[in-house]
């Protein structure tokens, strides 16, 4: 008699890697952020799950502030507020793992926003 080869353990594995590989949401991909588990410094702001984080950040006069894009969509840093641009500062489209820095020399208070997401993500440098 010949031996026989199961085929049932291969086809469930692929059946499983087939289903669990195909779940994306509207932006598609299957989250927004990458890695939560990082936090940004004293001089960084994160952009986290459509906000930046944190919302204010208070600085020294000479001090760069740097953004990361840490979703899997893209933002811009945008200096003036939503429908109200300075052209200060402007990083243009950042993806995922993305930067952008800028030098804050001028004492201030210094609104910001996204381009791409105005109703909801806003933030603010305050140089002192």
């Amino acid at each position: 008699m010949k031996n026989k080869i199961s085929f049932l353990p291969v086809i469930t594995l692929l059946l499983f890697a087939g289903i669990t590989g195909c779940s994306k949401n509207d932006y598609g991909t299957n989250s927004y952020t990458n890695s939560m588990a990082d936090t940004p410094g004293p001089n960084e702001v994160f952009i986290q799950n459509i906000t930046f984080n944190p919302k204010t950040i208070t600085v020294s006069a000479g001090t760069t502030i740097k953004w990361t894009n840490k979703d899997n969509v893209a933002h811009t840093v945008s200096s003036g507020t939503p429908g109200s641009p300075n052209g200060i500062f402007e990083s243009g489209n950042l993806g995922n793992g993305g930067t952008f820095s800028y030098m804050f020399n001028t004492k201030g208070t210094f609104p910001y926003y996204c381009k791409l997401h105005q109703d909801t993500m806003t933030g603010t440098v305050v140089v002192q």
